[in-house]
């Protein structure tokens, strides 16, 4: 049997605590299996057979929830910028341990970078470059 003519399943966006990036993913995601309208709708009965004492954050819709994600990790805009503040200054002391290969270096260098893109920061390529 070949893959031809298969499609490849999306698999489900996993929350790493940025909220904003998880979101256009998780959105994506759930508008390609036209589950969107769920969010933005809401169901307020649990599915048949489902456990009703297991409510994630006790909130009754995936709207409530969607909120209540977006409320406790997206912060304010202070907290915005204490999170990037935070991140300016993990990437400026930011160096190679001795035991470190390269390949880790530019891994943790480029995590930190793109967490301060998503917090809003226009970081050139050539800053991450010569940090590197």
């Amino acid at each position: 049997m070949t893959s031809e003519g298969r499609f490849v399943q999306p698999t489900i966006p996993q929350f790493d605590g940025h909220y904003n990036h998880w979101s256009m993913l998780m959105e994506n995601f759930l508008r390609s299996k036209e589950y969107w309208n769920l969010v933005e709708t809401g169901v307020t009965t649990a599915a048949e057979g489902a456990d009703s004492s297991e409510t994630i954050l006790k909130k009754d819709t995936a709207n409530d929830i969607w909120d209540s994600l977006k409320q406790k990790y997206q912060g304010t805009t202070r907290v915005k910028r204490a999170q990037l503040q935070a991140l300016r200054k993990e990437f400026e002391v930011l160096h190679m341990k001795a035991e470190e290969s390269i390949n880790d270096y530019f891994g943790r260098t480029l995590i930190i970078a793109n967490k301060m893109r998503i917090h809003g920061e226009h970081l050139e390529d050539v800053v991450i470059i010569e940090k590197i």
